[in-house]
């Protein structure tokens, strides 16, 4: 059977990269973790899913574990947070940084997930909808799988709002064209979409609220987007010979003007699953 999540950008498919590249992505995504946005985009989920003493919670797309641990945190040692992730080797990873916080770590798929109807309490699935076939089917399972009453936060990236300042307009869209489905998803508009299928599904208590992510240096923009980090070998762009370098010089040079901007949005959605 097909896998859900497609041979698409390199984090939709970690366990399939070359020693080089992982070694890349997995460290993207710790320094992610720890960047000022995307720390305030998970504070604003959290807000939002409101996790609580001695809930049952599952984190869907953990990847490394850091808020598969932090839920955990908020659950307490009553409360207990499934941390499933599609890749065998971010499984290992987040096993290896396990702290003494209630956590089980798992490999699975969020479109046919290994759990009963009514397990959790609760939902966490950060910017992994993105890279799925079938955005809704996942949605589904992720009710069904949350007890009534229980919340879901769902948080995405809608790649259609990234812009640039500082670099030529039409070279800055010329790269977004040219990256998009490699260094970025298909599905670009999928953070937008959330609350729209939320609503379809018939969820209730729903909140949405758009995070614009802010990058006002090349260094600070290279830990999110992968097309201004200079560290991404050339082999992986896929572009037209010449485009890589002469974008990359652009951004560097913009960056040593101090007028370089990166803008990107990332929605969170939440919603209650019906009594």
């Amino acid at each position: 059977m097909e896998p859900a999540q497609k041979e698409r950008t390199p984090f939709s498919d970690i366990d399939g990269l070359t020693a080089e590249m992982s070694e890349i992505v997995l460290a993207a995504l710790t320094e992610m973790g720890q960047h000022p946005e995307i720390r305030r985009v998970r504070r604003t989920g959290l807000d939002a899913l409101r996790p609580a003493l001695g809930q049952r919670l599952l984190d869907a797309g953990s990847g490394n574990g850091e808020v598969a641990r932090r839920l955990a945190a908020e659950a307490g040692p009553r409360g207990e947070v499934i941390a499933l992730d599609y890749s065998a080797a971010l499984t290992t990873v987040a096993r290896a940084g396990h702290d003494q916080t209630n956590v089980r770590y798992v490999t699975g798929d969020v479109c046919a997930l290994d759990l009963p109807d009514d397990a959790v309490d609760g939902v966490w699935c950060e910017r992994v909808l993105q890279h799925v076939d079938d955005a809704d089917r996942a949605i589904a399972e992720l009710i069904r799988v949350t007890r009534p009453g229980g919340r879901i936060c769902l948080i995405d990236t809608d790649w259609d709002s990234l812009a640039f300042d500082g670099v030529p307009a039409a070279l800055g869209a010329t790269v977004i064209e040219q990256v998009s489905g490699h260094f970025t998803p298909k599905q670009r508009d999928m953070g937008r979409t959330l609350r729209r299928r939320l609503v379809a599904a018939g969820l209730t208590g729903l909140t949405a609220t758009p995070v614009t992510c802010l990058f006002g240096s090349p260094d600070s923009a290279a830990v999110v987007l992968p097309m201004v980090n200079p560290r991404v070998p050339e082999e992986t762009w896929a572009t037209p010979p010449g485009l890589r370098d002469e974008w990359l010089g652009r951004v560097e040079a913009a960056g040593a003007r101090g007028d370089f901007l990166a803008v990107l949005t990332i929605w969170v959605v939440a919603a209650n699953v019906p009594e």
